[in-house]
């Protein structure tokens, strides 16, 4: 098993992050670039993305990697897998970030926008993963990490469709990870409360982002970089008997 820091090390793994251009996703696939990986961030911007892998350093043999992909779109979300597994091997760790929020009341929700949101947040996780861990089966090992939200766990108004799909993709985690266990491949959910990204801070308006400071117990918003140690727990050797997991990183905001 190696040592303990050794346990943390990705040497030889080639990691997949969607909404890998910014905020959470970026600082996700830094750490991984960090333990050693080789990471393949993906978003809808070319410019953005081009960026972000500037500030994504990689070590040894390790390659960095992007693809221009919109991932409402479920074939371009099978296109993006046939590119990565072609121009870069093997996927061992997949990270199913991208994500987006349109805050509608019940009776007010669009279908269009409805469908759109689903298909970000919900189904390209379902076809990335059914791509993704054919291989991982194969090998013999395989990380998934979904990024749901406590909004899955807990709601606020205004937001039906993004609870919905977070609050699926905590279901999916767990009947994946029953599929695929017996494989060496594990699956868990992330869950982030109030972090300091472009999303919230585009949506809220100054007394909500302070009444959601207030309500952690930490009273602070959290930093990307303060979600990428729980996702390297989760997608190297040291997470390997966490499997089915929702690991909520809060501040304590659900606590209360």
């Amino acid at each position: 098993m190696g040592t303990l820091t050794g346990q943390f090390r990705l040497d030889g793994k080639t990691a997949l992050i969607t909404g890998g251009s910014k905020g959470l996703g970026l600082a996700m696939a830094r750490i991984l670039a960090e333990a050693g990986a080789s990471v393949v961030i993906c978003s809808r911007s070319e410019g953005e993305l081009k960026k972000a892998l500037g500030q994504i350093e990689v070590t040894g043999t390790a390659r960095k990697g992007l693809v221009v992909a919109d991932l409402v779109k479920r074939s371009e979300a099978e296109r993006l897998a046939e590119v990565v597994q072609r121009d870069y091997g093997a996927v061992d760790i997949l990270v199913n970030n991208a994500g987006t929020n349109k805050p509608q009341a019940i009776d007010e929700i669009n279908d269009a926008e409805w469908d759109a949101v689903m298909d970000l947040n919900l189904n390209s996780v379902m076809v990335l993963s059914r791509a993704l861990c054919k291989g991982m089966k194969a090998r013999g090992w395989g990380r998934i990490v979904h990024i749901s939200s406590i909004m899955g766990l807990l709601s606020k108004e205004k937001r039906n469709v993004y609870s919905a799909t977070k609050s699926a993709l905590l279901g999916l985690c767990r009947a994946m990870a029953l599929d695929l266990g017996q494989y060496g491949v594990t699956v868990n959910c992330l869950s982030p409360g109030p972090f300091l990204t472009d999303l919230p801070m585009s949506m809220l308006s100054e007394a909500e982002k302070q009444a959601f400071s207030d309500h952690t117990a930490l009273g602070r918003w959290g930093k990307p970089e303060e979600l990428a140690g729980p996702l390297l727990l989760l997608a190297s050797e040291a997470g390997r008997y966490i499997t089915g997991a929702n690991l909520v990183v809060d501040g304590g905001y659900t606590i209360r």
